[in-house]
């Protein structure tokens, strides 16, 4: 399987992590939150995290405190079709294809429902053809590109189709949530939206830098699952998030890449270049202590949180189209991402030049 080509979408809003301290502190049911939520969301607003600026679909910024079930439910069904059409558009774009040379289209979400799903509305709005094979993964959180990229590359060796779309996209606004946990409060100011799209095909395309999926692997840790997962409250989406989150993505990994390497025979000196789920500041510090990895082998994964925050399951999306536009070299790299399960999912990639 070869990726051909790239798309990424925003909202056009972006917010610095000032603007959001500063809504917070006008927000009229602030003072009823406990001073350590107070201080919580001070040090996390206000310190370096490594976050500069998020994009949310909220105008104003305000809205975030609209909180209630159908709030949040219209927020995702008006936002998320169009982020994810607008990603697979530059992504067809981006790979010299046109929607009637797409014959199956995999969509995950895990921050809004739909049905029938996203691939309904996205069929309808890119003018897929009508005998397109679809599928919507939902409840694998940050994780979920891999998984999804899985399945494309499955079809595609089944024979099933020459050219499969695949998209994650996630409005983390419309599961945003404020009150006394931590976990929660962390959460709202992390998190953003985004659509990450990707053109995948049994051929590389000529007179381009190929990207060949060679190898993959997963591990599924349940006695971890509440460490990073959604519940539900008052008929809300509510993100669990403990402390644990980037000891836990770190050490798994580790194990993870360590067993993929002594499966598909590659040296860990290979690899030239890390594709990394962006996590947050913490997540990152504890994926170089782990991997053994330097502020250059992660500046992608770095540059992608500073400028937009955790996008969740489109994250890695964007690293990828960042490093092929950069000078990473050709050779092995490595794509991993993780998250509610406790997952952990990960991937050789073989760049080279055409």
């Amino acid at each position: 399987m070869f990726i051909i080509g790239l798309g990424t979408a925003v909202p056009p809003h972006a917010y610095t992590q000032r603007d959001s301290w500063d809504a917070l502190q006008n927000w009229s049911q602030f003072s009823q939150l406990k001073p350590r939520s107070r201080a919580i969301l001070k040090k996390v607003l206000g310190g370096d995290n490594g976050i500069a600026t998020r994009h949310l679909a909220l105008d104003p910024l305000t809205q975030a405190f609209e909180q209630t079930p159908d709030q949040l439910q219209a927020r995702f069904a008006q936002h998320a079709p169009r982020l994810a059409t607008e990603a697979a558009r530059r992504a067809l774009k981006n790979a010299d294809c046109s929607a009637a040379d797409i014959d199956a289209v995999i969509i995950s979400t895990c921050t809004g429902y739909l049905c029938p799903g996203l691939t309904s509305y996205v069929s309808e709005q890119l003018g897929l053809r009508e005998n397109i094979f679809a599928l919507d993964l939902v409840g694998q959180g940050c994780g979920a590109a891999l998984p999804n990229l899985r399945a494309g590359e499955a079809i595609l060796a089944a024979g099933r189709a020459k050219r499969v779309l695949s998209i994650c996209v996630e409005v983390c606004s419309a599961a945003f949530f404020i009150d006394d946990d931590a976990g929660v409060l962390i959460s709202a100011c992390l998190f953003a939206d985004g659509a990450g799209a990707a053109i995948l095909s049994d051929k590389p395309l000529p007179a381009r830098r190929h990207v060949e999926w060679k190898f993959a692997d997963s591990r599924l840790i349940p006695a971890e699952r509440d460490t990073l997962r959604f519940g539900h409250q008052d008929g809300k989406l509510r993100n669990i998030l403990l402390p644990q989150v980037p000891q836990v993505a770190g050490e798994l990994a580790e194990k993870l890449l360590a067993a993929s390497l002594a499966k598909a025979d590659v040296k860990r000196e290979q690899i030239t270049g890390w594709i990394l789920h962006t996590g947050g500041r913490d997540v990152i510090l504890a994926l170089r202590d782990k991997l053994k990895l330097s502020a250059d082998d992660v500046r992608h994964t770095s540059a992608v949180l500073r400028e937009f925050g955790n996008l969740s399951s489109p994250s890695v999306y964007f690293v990828l189209e960042r490093a092929l536009a950069d000078t990473v070299p050709d050779g092995l790299w490595w794509l991993c991402a993780f998250g509610a399960g406790f997952s952990c999912h990960g991937a050789i990639l073989e760049v080279s030049a055409a």
